[in-house]
């Protein structure tokens, strides 16, 4: 008679992983766009001889109709809409919907004189940004006792 337990399955110390690749490819296959609320617009910006320019990926829209660009408090936003149409024994694989972006504006950028235009797709909003932003300032810092005695 044998005082050892019976022997049990042979258990592994750690849960089985997931298959990663099969994660990945998911991950993947996802458009970098895809948010909860809509669709966000890809954009690419840069600063060049105090001008602002920002390039929106906006095919297949009106711009006239389907585009609103606006600014406020040092942001600007683009608001898109592109509308489905639907044909019979079709297969489309756009995305139609809301579409969205926001942008902090550099320093210095003059809201008031915005300039867009649309070609081939692409939306170009450009700005004048002042060559010296607001100078930095220094703030005085004033020592106190533990009693509220100001001290120099």
């Amino acid at each position: 008679m044998s005082i050892l337990s019976p022997r049990r399955p042979h258990q592994a110390l750690l849960p089985s992983l997931p298959d990663w690749s099969d994660l990945m490819a998911r991950f993947e296959a996802m458009p970098p766009w895809t948010s909860l609320e809509g669709h966000m617009i890809r954009v690419e910006e840069h600063l060049d001889k105090g001008r602002y320019t920002l390039r929106a990926e906006l095919p297949g829209v009106d711009p006239a109709k389907d585009v609103d660009i606006s600014v406020r408090d040092g942001q600007m936003t683009i608001k898109a809409e592109r509308t489905e149409q639907h044909k019979e024994g079709a297969r489309s694989e756009f995305h139609y919907g809301s579409f969205y972006r926001s942008m902090p504006l550099p320093p210095g950028a003059k809201e008031d004189d915005i300039d867009a235009t649309y070609t081939d797709g692409i939306l170009t909003v450009t700005m004048p940004v002042t060559e010296s932003p607001t100078p930095e300032k220094h703030v005085e810092i004033t020592k106190t006792t533990p009693t509220g005695e100001e001290t120099t």
